[in-house]
Parts: C-alpha cells; sequence; structure tokens
C-alpha cells in the first residue's frame, strides 16, 4: 500500500512533545555552566553527579523563561506548583531521578498556529508545557566496546512542550516544529539547534480508519534530531501501521528510532501500558509561586512574536503570503523591517530589497543582519531616490547598494551625485543618446522601426550603457518609441 492510498483509508493521529534545553548561563539547580561543546565531564559539579548530601537550589532564570514560553502561546500560567521526582534508572542519569514537574506543570493549554497540508492556517493546541532537568549524553560510537557517558549536559533546564493529539500528517508535524523552533528563538529561550541536541523531538503516532472515534495503537518515535527526519518518520510509520493493520495483525505498543539513512523506523523496546516513575514531591525544593504582576511583568519582556508580525504584514502591510513567511522566519530579520516600515510606506519595495540584497549579502558573507553594515535608515533613503526616479532600480542594486556596504556613513544621494548616477531626465539629452544608439546600430534601428517589437529591450539595454546607467527608464522607453515613429 503507498502512501496516498493509505491516507484514503486511515487517518493519522499524532501528538509531539518538544524537549527544548534554556539558553540560561547556569544549569537548572546549580551553578555548573551550561554551555555546548565543553570537554566532556568538565561542566559537573558534585550537586549535578548526584552526590549524597547535596542539596539543589531553583535557577529563577528557568521560570522566566518557562513564563515567556507560556505567554506567547497563551497558556495557562499556574500559580502555585511544586517539582517532582520522577524515579528511574538510566547510566547518564546519576541521581536515579530526575526534577521535573508531574502534576503542577508551570502551564496548561493554549496553543500556536501552523499551515496545514492546503496552506489553510490551523490551530495546535498544547496540552502542558512543564520545567525539568536534562540527563547526561550515553556515548556509543567512540569505542568499539564500551558506551561512554558525558555528564556535562546532566542539570541541563529543559521545558518539555507536549501538543494533543490533533497533529494529522508529517507535513503538519514540520511546520509545527518549525514555527515552535521560530517561537523559541524569537524568544530568545532556546537557540533551537536540533543537530547539537539543544532541542529533541519525540513523536507519538498511531492511525485508525477514516470516520473511527477510538483511536489506534500508539508507538512512539524517540530523539528526532531534524524536522526533516520527523516529517519522514512519521510517514514512513503512517505506511509501517497501515501494512500490518491490512493484513489483520496488532501493532506492538513500542519505542522506535529512525534511521535517517534508510529512512526507516526500528524497534527499540516494548513499551508497557503504564510507567512507574513513582512521581513523588522533591523534598528538597519548596513551592513555587507565580503572581499575576510578575507574569505581567514577563509579558512586558516579550518581543514581537512572528505570528503577530506575519498577520501584520499580510494583513495590514498587505504583502503576500511568501513575503510575509519570510520576513518573519527571523527574528532580527523581523526587527530590521520593522525600522524600515516606520520610515516609509512602500511596503513592498522595502520587503523585496531585504529579501533580495539584504539577504543575498548575508548569504554570501555568511554573516548575520546584526552585523551588517547598512542601517534601516539608509536603506530607506535609498529607496526615496527610486520613488521620486532621481536613480534607477537596478543601478541602485548593483552599483548604488555595494558602495554603501563600504560606504555605510554616507548618504545615498551624495555618493549617486559624485558617482553621475543620478537619472537623467532631460529630453533633449535623452534625444541626444538615443539617435546615437539609431545610428551605431543601423540594421536594428531599420527592423525596429518596421514594427519589430521585441527590439525594444535591446535598444533600452544599449540606451542604459550608453548613459551609464543613469537613464531614467519609464522617460527612455517614451521617448524611444517617439523617435522612432519620428513624432519628436
Amino acid at each position: 500500500m503507498n502512501f496516498n492510498e493509505t491516507l484514503k483509508k486511515y487517518e493519522p493521529v499524532i501528538g509531539i512533545e518538544i524537549h527544548a534545553q534554556l539558553k540560561t548561563k547556569s544549569k537548572a539547580f546549580c551553578s555548573d555552566i551550561n554551555e555546548y561543546g565543553g570537554t566532556p565531564n568538565t561542566q559537573v559539579s558534585p550537586i549535578s553527579l548526584g552526590h549524597p548530601g547535596t542539596l539543589p537550589r531553583f535557577n529563577k532564570e528557568v521560570i522566566n523563561y518557562a513564563v515567556k514560553m507560556g505567554i506567547a502561546c497563551n497558556a495557562k500560567i499556574t500559580e502555585i506548583m511544586h517539582f517532582d521526582r520522577k524515579n528511574y534508572f538510566y547510566a547518564d542519569l546519576p541521581k536515579g531521578y530526575q526534577i521535573t514537574q508531574d502534576k503542577t506543570p508551570i502551564c496548561t493549554g493554549g496553543s500556536i498556529y501552523i499551515k496545514d497540508d492546503k496552506g489553510n492556517e490551523k490551530t495546535i493546541e498544547l496540552t502542558r508545557i512543564h520545567m525539568e532537568e536534562d540527563s547526561g549524553k550515553s556515548i556509543h560510537d567512540q569505542d568499539p566496546f564500551n558506551s561512554l557517558i558525558d555528564l556535562n549536559r546532566a542539570g541541563v533546564p529543559l521545558i518539555e512542550i507536549v501538543t494533543e493529539p490533533v497533529i494529522k500528517s508529517g507535513t503538519e508535524a514540520y511546520n509545527y516544529v518549525s514555527e515552535m523552533r521560530k517561537l523559541l528563538r524569537y524568544l530568545e529561550i532556546c537557540d533551537g539547534n536540533m543537530e547539537e541536541g539543544s532541542m529533541r523531538c519525540d513523536v507519538n503516532i498511531s492511525i485508525m480508519p477514516i470516520g473511527a472515534k477510538q483511536f489506534g495503537q500508539r508507538v512512539e518515535i524517540k530523539n528526532l534530531n531534524s524536522i526533516r527526519n520527523i516529517q519522514r518518520s512519521i510517514e514512513f510509520e503512517i505506511c509501517r501501521h497501515a501494512e500490518i493493520l491490512e493484513k489483520g495483525e496488532d501493532i506492538a505498543q513500542e519505542t522506535r528510532n529512525f534511521d535517517a539513512s534508510t529512512g526507516e523506523t526500528v524497534a527499540m523496546r516494548l513499551k508497557e501500558s503504564a510507567h512507574d516513575y513513582r512521581y513523588f514531591p522533591e523534598p528538597d525544593l519548596t513551592a513555587l509561586i507565580v503572581s499575576k504582576e510578575y507574569i505581567e511583568n514577563v509579558k512586558k519582556t516579550l518581543p514581537p512574536l512572528p505570528n503577530e508580525l506575519y498577520k501584520k504584514y499580510k494583513n495590514e502591510l498587505g504583502l503576500s503570503d511568501y513575503d510575509a513567511s519570510n520576513l518573519t522566519e527571523s527574528k532580527d530579520i523581523a526587527l530590521y523591517f520593522e525600522e524600515m516600515i516606520k520610515l516609509t510606506t512602500n511596503y513592498k519595495v522595502a520587503a523585496n530589497w531585504v529579501m533580495g540584497n539584504v539577504k543575498s549579502y548575508l548569504n554570501q558573507t555568511a554573516s548575520t543582519i546584526n552585523s551588517f553594515p547598512i542601517s534601516p535608515k539608509i536603506l530607506v533613503d535609498v529607496i526615496k531616490l527610486i520613488d521620486n526616479n532621481s536613480i534607477s532600480n537596478s543601478l541602485a542594486s548593483q552599483k548604488l547598494f555595494p558602495e554603501l556596504i563600504e560606504n555605510p556613513d554616507q548618504k545615498p544621494l551624495n555618493i549617486a551625485e559624485k558617482n553621475g548616477w543620478i537619472s537623467k531626465n532631460d529630453s533633449s539629452e535623452l534625444e541626444s543618446i538615443i539617435l546615437t544608439v539609431f545610428e551605431e546600430n543601423p540594421d536594428e534601428t531599420a527592423r525596429f522601426k518596421n514594427g519589430e517589437k521585441k527590439l525594444t529591450g535591446f535598444f533600452m539595454g544599449k540606451i542604459m550603457k550608453a548613459s551609464k546607467g543613469t537613464a531614467d527608464p519609464k522617460t527612455s522607453s517614451k521617448l524611444l518609441n517617439q523617435l522612432i515613429n519620428n513624432e519628436v
């Protein structure tokens, strides 16, 4: 059964858990440095190693970041909460338990908006967001005989974001995780680098016959490390489940890994119907109280959020879905554009410059908008020169823009005047240029005069070359047609 046939018979039911490492300077319950890439087992202490007699101390910045995420997702912030011990043994979990939140997660409910398979807006409801600490990392590929343990990650603060089972396809899952990563980056609470493990995803998936009300047997896919692999793993699992059901067999409740090289999932272990984690309140940490005043103060620190900016650009500025999506992909790009539209109402041209010349420069130089030399005001001045026909768009893009990169403090008008780039609107001067072009190209002129209109581009190119790009295109085109028809 192929993928399209499967979707005609079965409906996928998908929920996603995102584990996002928070960008605090220290770990969740001790002062160990929280930084990726350190020499193994150097960013540890008796507390993160779980030595007897040590006591955790809560990092207030963790709750600050978690509240930011809750507000951004329109979730309900829990006023009184406590931490719990989740008891289970792994070699890279030094204490033998994880400090997490069970009964009182910091955020409940909430939602974000994504695009579904057809490009329509869809709401993805959240179940909860809770705070917890990360475990260490087991490394299996550096020693042929032993697994190695790096405990630098033990105790790093996480938030776990859990959706309701409302995602219906690999594409929706891709869009959801992309949107969540964008939101985490806008809030500057997680860098979202999945290849470094700072954002990891688990997918819970089942399928049921179209029209059924009871969910099928759920399977969990663990530790997906790229957004594309999330989509691939889901699409593989949908087909795998369908093939099993078509044979009249039962789907095993299990945990699986995704093999990116084969595009297939592989069974890790069978999963029992319920875990006995023996949750109980963490005795070494007091309850946390989050006041409404605190929440309001955090709310004031939030930047413009991507979905708000997307709707503003599309509905208020009249930009296309493509433009609005591209401009909001990066927070820093969006903020740069925000500064531009305070100074111009030519929103489409401003968007074109940001998505064109600016992004091209950033890609070529492997730099970010924060180090981009041209200020929003200077770039708006360039747009104004184009709007009032002082300089052509092509000349501004090809000559003025590179000059401003080298001399970002100079005014665009001064640079244009100094280099003789101000557009020629004088009819007599343009007429002289066009007549000279006619004389230098007699064969093409004769064909053009006889009605071969496709030569318009040829002559406009010659005019621009002769005028060194300063001929006003509209004036030149009008005069060109008048002269060839002997109307001047």
